[in-house]
């Protein structure tokens, strides 16, 4: 995937996290959840941002091993949305749940291919 076809998507996925946020029920375990999903999925494309501006191999790989983590915390509080039933929206969760699953796997790809390249 080209690099800016995936700072896109990135940014796509965070901006649907944040409309996610936005109808998360204004109780305790909403806030709270609200406030990991928010700050992980966002997080998966400001860093992947940081990724594109590398200075080395290494810390590019370093990079996406932390959009890695971020996009698998995402899916984690997606699922437990779901699973607990905390909104019930489930076309918009599964579509979420798929787009953290396939950016989980193509930042996975890449790390194979950055560390494959710099040896």
């Amino acid at each position: 995937m080209k690099e800016n076809n995936l700072r896109k998507r990135t940014k796509e996925f965070a901006k649907r996290i944040i409309e996610l946020c936005r109808v998360l029920p204004d109780n305790r375990e909403g806030r709270l959840i609200g406030n990991q999903i928010f700050r992980s999925g966002t997080s998966v494309a400001a860093n992947y941002r940081a990724a594109c501006r590398a200075r080395s191999g290494a810390d590019f790989i370093s990079k996406m091993g932390i959009i890695e983590e971020e996009a698998d915390e995402t899916q984690f509080w997606l699922e437990m949305i779901k699973e607990m039933n905390i909104i019930v929206d489930k076309p918009l969760l599964d579509s979420l749940i798929k787009e953290s699953d396939e950016l989980v796997a193509i930042v996975i790809t890449s790390i194979k291919i950055a560390r494959g390249s710099k040896k």
